[in-house]
């Protein structure tokens, strides 16, 4: 994956078993496993990407990233908890993109901006057609997140061809009676950041979130089709800060 450049932070591709420690040791704080690391079979066949500070060799942010084809698409993460066999027909290069951490205490947008512009030249030079994967809702209590479930069912709902179905044993269907008119503010205020990244490049959601105990998360699967992606918002996502 060819990396962009940046005066205060590199970019780099995990090579070394110390850059796999490094990022699943950052996976871990940012999901808040104190008693396990984040690591699992799927590490061994992605891409991470790394980016870190230049002058520190601190660790800012990291993720991963799976090619696959429509039809490879039950060997990705997300098949674990979603029936993505409607998927299995999308013709075109697919990139599963998991695992998107920032270190709790950076607060400069421009780490953010250089992961996205990385990975748009990966979009790019690979014609990639769609990016997807499970956004992630902290804690597994919905209380908070109705005005947020009611925003995806009411407007980011995927296409009926692709909608992924229920697999996993445990989901929050959003067929529930859930506020047919959402507070926008507050949908928005408790959205998870990376989800509201996607939601504006016109990314769309499964019909019901996972209940992950093992992560401690409440997930929606997220597809980005990168065609309907808004010619504003390509030029921003390729723009290096």
């Amino acid at each position: 994956m060819s990396a962009a450049a940046h005066p205060r932070y590199r970019v780099k591709q995990a090579k070394t078993d110390s850059d796999m420690a490094a990022a699943q040791a950052l996976r871990s704080l940012c999901f808040k496993l104190t008693k396990r690391t984040d690591a699992d079979a799927f590490d061994v066949k992605c891409i991470h990407l790394l980016i870190e500070d230049r002058t520190t060799r601190e660790l800012l942010c990291c993720f991963r990233a799976l090619p696959l084809k429509g039809a490879e698409i039950a060997q990705s993460y997300s098949a674990q908890f979603y029936d993505l066999s409607r998927l299995a027909a999308f013709d075109g290069p697919m990139l599963e993109l998991g695992r998107f951490c920032i270190a709790p205490h950076c607060k400069d947008p421009d780490v953010l901006r250089l992961a996205w512009a990385t990975l748009t030249r990966y979009v790019d030079a690979q014609a990639v057609r769609i990016l997807f994967g499970c956004s992630s809702f902290d804690g597994t209590d919905t209380t908070a997140y109705l005005e947020a479930f009611a925003l995806l069912k009411a407007r980011h709902l995927a296409p009926a061809h692709w909608m992924p179905q229920v697999k996993a044993p445990d989901v929050i269907r959003f067929s529930a009676p859930f506020r047919p008119r959402p507070d926008l503010k507050e949908a928005m205020r408790v959205m998870p950041p990376l989800l509201r990244s996607y939601l504006a490049m016109g990314g769309w959601v499964s019909d019901h979130a996972v209940v992950d105990r093992d992560m401690n998360t409440l997930h929606v699967f997220t597809g980005v089709e990168v065609a309907a992606i808004p010619a504003a918002r390509q030029r921003s996502l390729r723009a290096i800060p």
